[in-house]
């Protein structure tokens, strides 16, 4: 989770994702944002974050997207 943190951190200083569970509800992070991120995520986590993936439910807070990458490291 800590490696998670540092890349949302550096993709948004802005933003509290130890609290915040509603980043794309509430327009937090937009479309480039998650570009961004599924880039970096790839890249560090060593997964393949595909299309079928990218729905808001998974992006919503550091937690669900924790809970994607284990599935897909699993």
């Amino acid at each position: 989770m800590d490696e998670l943190m540092t890349i949302l951190k550096n993709l948004r200083p802005d933003v509290d994702f130890k609290t915040n569970e509603r980043l794309i509800d509430d327009g937090i992070l937009d479309s480039l944002d998650i570009v961004a991120l599924v880039s970096e995520l790839n890249d560090c986590m060593d997964i393949d974050i595909s299309v079928e993936h990218l729905v808001p439910e998974n992006f919503n807070s550091a937690k669900a997207i924790m809970a994607l990458i284990q599935s897909l490291q699993d």
